[in-house]
């Protein structure tokens, strides 16, 4: 019954690998072998640890399936695990995201909490209180906990790509870490990180697609974007170095988001090349140093006030990359 129930919840809730696939979703095709083909596998490792976790048995036992991943797509593959961990918990009461989190899941947390959002766009709201496993003891709980609005963000633009881009809903706000007016912003940086897929890695399209949004989302929308290029690449230095230059006046939030993605590349363990180039190209940075940057600049939950100790972190990262006298938008 129970091997019943979940593989119920799988077909229920997740798309399968060919649902994720750029032509399905309507997004303008590549050449065969163009790099950023490579971006496609990202949705297919989410899919997959989602749909290993749903059968799994224990954390341990999904955990050595992600491992199969090559390291460059593992984490991906933990965010979908984190996805269907979520759904599981809130629907059945267990503890499965706090124990995989805890344990092998780990090293690979900052995409974890992405793959929380993916469970809230498939959740009601009156479920989203449960999501958020306790984690006390984690350095960047539950600061960083706002990529879970993040993930939700990304998710209804890659699955509801006309409502959420083309016709630029805004999305209601909910009181997230006690911050409901912070909720869209949170979601725009989310958006802002699926463009980067849903316009195959060319930034002309990424930013003229940013320029359809109202100005005040701007700068958060450029900051996902900097996030998705840094992470998951599809690109050489020439066109990170174009990302760079059609960013502009919004270049702080371009290298702040790419900081944040060489930070969780560091933490999992493995910096793929594409990461140091987008670190050299986008920040000015060595991989060690946008790292030193983001340790050095986090602040503390309950130091912010009543801005997110997340935000906080955010502008401090910015800050460094703005010009003298300038202050964080």
């Amino acid at each position: 019954m129970a091997r019943t129930l979940r593989a119920l919840r799988r077909v229920l809730l997740a798309p399968d690998l060919t649902e994720v696939s750029f032509a399905r979703r309507g997004f303008a095709p590549l050449p065969a072998n163009d790099p950023a083909t490579r971006l496609e596998d990202v949705p297919r490792a989410v899919v997959c640890g989602f749909e290993w976790a749903m059968e799994a048995h224990d954390t341990h036992g999904v955990a050595h399936r992600l491992d199969l991943l090559d390291p460059e797509q593992r984490g991906f593959g933990y965010e979908g695990a984190t996805m269907a961990f979520t759904i599981l918990d809130v629907m059945g009461r267990g503890h499965r995201t706090r124990e995989l989190l805890n344990g092998p899941g780990r090293p690979h947390v900052l995409l974890a909490y992405i793959g929380i959002g993916f469970a809230m766009a498939r959740l009601p709201r009156a479920m989203w209180r449960k999501v958020l496993p306790d984690l006390t003891g984690q350095p960047f709980h539950p600061v960083m906990s706002w990529l879970a609005v993040d993930g939700y963000g990304f998710d209804l633009a890659y699955f509801h790509t006309r409502r959420w881009v083309d016709e630029q809903r805004v999305p209601a706000s909910y009181p997230w870490q006690g911050a409901p007016a912070y909720f869209p912003r949170a979601v725009d940086q989310g958006i802002g990180r699926a463009l980067w897929f849903i316009h195959g890695a060319r930034p002309e399209r990424v930013d003229a697609a940013i320029r359809g949004f109202a100005e005040h989302r701007r700068p958060d929308l450029w900051s996902g974007a900097g996030l998705a290029s840094a992470f998951a690449g599809g690109c050489g230095a020439d066109t990170f170095g174009t990302l760079r230059r059609l960013a502009d006046q919004h270049l702080p939030e371009l290298a702040q988001g790419a900081v944040f993605a060489i930070r969780a590349r560091d933490l999992a363990g493995y910096v793929p090349e594409h990461t140091a180039v987008a670190a050299r190209v986008l920040t000015g940075l060595s991989v060690e140093a946008a790292v030193a940057l983001a340790d050095d600049s986090a602040v503390a939950e309950g130091q912010a006030g009543p801005v997110p100790a997340y935000e906080q972190w955010r502008r401090a990262i910015q800050a460094h990359f703005l010009p003298e006298g300038s202050v964080p938008r």
